[in-house]
């Protein structure tokens, strides 16, 4: 196999591993999240607005983590430092 088609097959790979690993943390700590506040707003009706506000910023937080990792596999794929370091 020639190294270009390698740097590609490798790319591919690792981009796909990034977010299926980086897509489960996120999914993960998000359901946790939901599921302590929804237990919060069982147990303190009076306060649904404030646990609500803070639940929204808090699963924005971690679905960064996710937005990260797609970041990443989408350099891997369509802007790879390896190719021009091959190619040359």
């Amino acid at each position: 196999m020639e190294s270009v088609s390698q740097i590609g097959f490798i790319s591919i790979i690792t981009s796909g591993l990034t977010i299926a690993i980086g897509s489960i943390g996120p999914a993960l700590g998000e359901a946790k999240a939901l599921a302590q506040a929804l237990n919060s707003i069982a147990q303190q009706p009076d306060e649904s607005n404030t646990i609500t506000r803070t639940l929204f910023v808090g699963l924005a937080m971690i679905e960064s983590t996710a937005i990260y990792c797609f970041v990443v596999a989408i350099i891997l794929i369509f802007a790879n430092p390896f190719w021009n370091h091959v190619t040359s």
